[in-house]
């Protein structure tokens, strides 16, 4: 146990990595007078005394309790010990900070602005050298950006990590639809709000709900009042909206949720950005870099490795069931390693080399032996590569298009086909893993250690995900929402359509952006398009079925083919066009795999159900099935466009 002494507003902590004074909840004024809880972490030298020569300061600002030890423990031996002040921060209405009730999930008007002068702040402190530098993962890193558009003067460097800048095209929704993760996520942030502290009831309600919360994403539309979300209204509100909204309108556009249109404001200031090709938000994470790099003159640093949301920071070789081999694994460790490498450069001044290095750091999936691992993991490999900008400029955009038959290839059809199917809003295709984050359900006490009083169970440890996040093969199975007996592959469900190569006879690269582009048409008002694109292995004596591995999924809500600021309702049985964007990602197909992408209308609980009635959006009264065609060959040429990169 660590030891500790108390003197006054300070208390100093000596654990196996580093020595340092805390000074608790210091409330740091913002513009308006609300105060922000700050916990300074300041580096007590040999002989105990407080380290008093000016230091520069990372920042972490938090909404997700700043004295979480998943937090402090990794990031305060990860800075103090090497010459920084770590300042730990709650968000306005959360924890110990002022603001109850002014906290929306992300939807936070002032962030941006408290960000701000809480470095500006930090930087007038006599200990502070008047550089600042902000780090965190997820909304720890959003709001990194959200401070950057303002420009703080002592802001000297960021690295935001896997987090969104645009909650509408990659965060809440996708091509139209719901990322019901996100509904989950504010059940996270529910748990522990303010408004619950002095309200046991309400709590324990909450936490009972959170048990059902594979029943809760089955009651929609969502309305005020009616989700155990109103224990905490404001966060039922911003439910309501993420659900409701399903147009780009003013909503959507206030700085809170769109960066991406503010970018232009952005502080020219270095930044890494780090993300992974199964996380949600590695859209959000390329495109930042993309643009940062473009218009700001300051270095800019991308590394994409093949990881889950919390992949990175975890330190594992894998993502769900399939292993990516030792390399691909960073950790606190390397993570914090890295991290100083890059604040040491431009907040000491040290000369690290950072800025000397290819900027852009990939790992490429893919090349492994293709059995199990004594894990029992799919052994998919892969290796880190450097590049020097993103999207890589050697790609060749290819069209894949669509064959009779099932095929998929690079000759276009010469004669039209088309194959249908029922999108059944009461039968969805279901989610077998996924990019998803914050998709909580809480274990039932009783399917936990028997004997174990509920008071020593912390609520985390309770915590499944409702979609595991990672790679897996596509086929149901029991325990996942919506499977059902004989669990088939989703390739057999007769609401998938399936397109593949023939097996590969050299290996293909996919490396960047890719879009699907169909042309369809439907028997109902509105209904949704999915595209999914996996690596298909052969069969083997581990695998003997072989192994349908997804890389990428995305969907479009045939409303907004033609844009997402305005409905368009389909007229029934008349063909149209629709692009499907998926995310980028980075994937070596071995000789003798198969390049796949399946069609479908749901994927669910990943994305919400289209009850293909073309009424108003999350406001509808009922369900009906439709009857749903995709055209291809000469006069359709659906496709999807594969990013194909040499190995440079």
């Amino acid at each position: 146990m660590p030891k500790y002494f108390t003197s006054h507003a300070q208390s100093c902590y000596h654990s196996p990595m580093t020595q340092y004074a805390l000074f608790k909840n210091i409330m740091i004024p913002m513009r308006d007078g609300v105060r922000l809880a700050s916990d300074i972490y300041r580096p007590v030298d040999k002989h105990g005394e407080l380290v008093t020569d000016p230091l520069p300061v990372i920042l972490v600002r938090t909404s997700y309790n700043k004295e979480g030890l998943w937090l402090t423990d990794e990031v305060v031996d990860g800075f103090v010990p090497y010459g920084y002040v770590l300042v730990l921060q709650d968000l306005r209405g959360r924890h110990q900070s002022e603001g109850m009730g002014q906290y929306f999930h992300v939807v936070n008007p002032t962030a941006g602005l408290d960000g701000y002068d809480t470095i500006e702040w930090l930087a007038a402190q006599p200990w502070c050298n008047g550089r600042v530098g902000m780090a965190g993962s997820s909304h720890l890193g959003l709001v990194q950006t959200h401070a950057a558009l303002y420009r703080p003067p002592h802001l000297a460097a960021i690295w935001p990590d896997v987090s969104p800048t645009n909650s509408y095209a990659h965060q809440v929704r996708w091509g139209g639809a719901m990322q019901l993760h996100m509904f989950g996520a504010l059940f996270l942030h529910a748990h522990d709000a303010q408004e619950l502290r002095d309200d046991p009831e309400g709590a324990a309600y909450l936490h009972r709900e959170m048990e059902r919360l594979r029943t809760w994403i089955d009651r929609t539309p969502f309305r005020l009042g009616e989700t155990p979300l109103r224990v905490v209204p404001h966060l039922e509100q911003t439910a309501v909206d993420y659900y409701t909204r399903g147009s780009y309108d003013d909503y959507w556009a206030q700085e809170a949720n769109d960066f991406t249109a503010q970018f232009h404001r952005h502080a020219d200031i270095p930044g890494t950005y780090s993300s992974g090709w199964y996380d949600p938000y590695a859209i959000a994470v390329t495109d930042y870099y993309a643009q940062m790099s473009q218009q700001n003159k300051s270095p800019q640093r991308l590394v994409m490795g093949p990881w889950t949301h919390g992949g990175l920071r975890g330190g594992l070789t894998y993502a769900l069931d399939v292993d990516f081999g030792a390399a691909s694994a960073w950790g606190f460790d390397r993570y914090n390693q890295e991290r100083r490498r890059w604040f040491d450069r431009w907040l000491k001044g040290a000369e690290t080399g950072v800025e000397e290095e290819p900027p852009v750091q990939l790992f490429v999936m893919g090349g492994g032996s293709g059995r199990k691992t004594v894990a029992g993991k799919l052994d998919h490999g892969g290796h880190w590569r450097s590049e020097w900008e993103w999207p890589l400029t050697r790609t060749r955009y290819t069209p894949f298009y669509l064959q009779p038959g099932g095929g998929l290839g690079e000759e276009r059809p010469l004669t039209t086909s088309h194959l249908s199917y029922q999108a059944d809003p009461d039968h969805p295709v279901p989610t077998v893993a996924g990019t998803v984050t914050g998709f909580f359900e809480l274990l039932p006490l009783g399917e936990l250690a028997e004997g174990i009083s509920v008071q020593h169970i912390p609520l985390r440890a309770r915590m499944r995900s409702l979609v595991p996040d990672g790679a897996a093969h596509q086929q149901e199975a029991a325990g996942m929402v919506g499977a059902k007996p004989p669990y088939p592959r989703l390739a057999d469900r007769p609401d998938v359509l399936v397109f593949q190569t023939p097996p590969l006879t050299q290996a293909v690269e996919v490396t960047g952006p890719i879009t699907v582009h169909l042309w369809v048409a439907s028997s109902a008002l509105d209904t949704d398009f999915t595209a999914k694109l996996l690596d298909v292995y052969p069969p083997n004596e581990d695998y003997p079925d072989g192994y349908e591995m997804n890389l990428v999924d995305g969907i479009i809500r045939a409303r907004y083919r033609l844009g997402f600021t305005e409905e368009q309702l389909l007229t029934p049985g008349e063909i149209t066009a629709v692009s499907i964007t998926l995310p980028p990602t980075s994937n070596l197909f071995a000789p003798g795999h198969r390049v796949r992408l399946d069609i479908a209308s749901s994927n669910f609980p990943r994305f919400d159900i289209n009850p293909n009635t073309g009424e108003p959006m999350g406001r509808h009264t009922h369900t009906v099935i439709a009857h749903n065609t995709v055209y291809f060959g000469a006069g359709y040429p659906s496709c999807v466009v594969l990013p194909l990169v040499s190995s440079g």
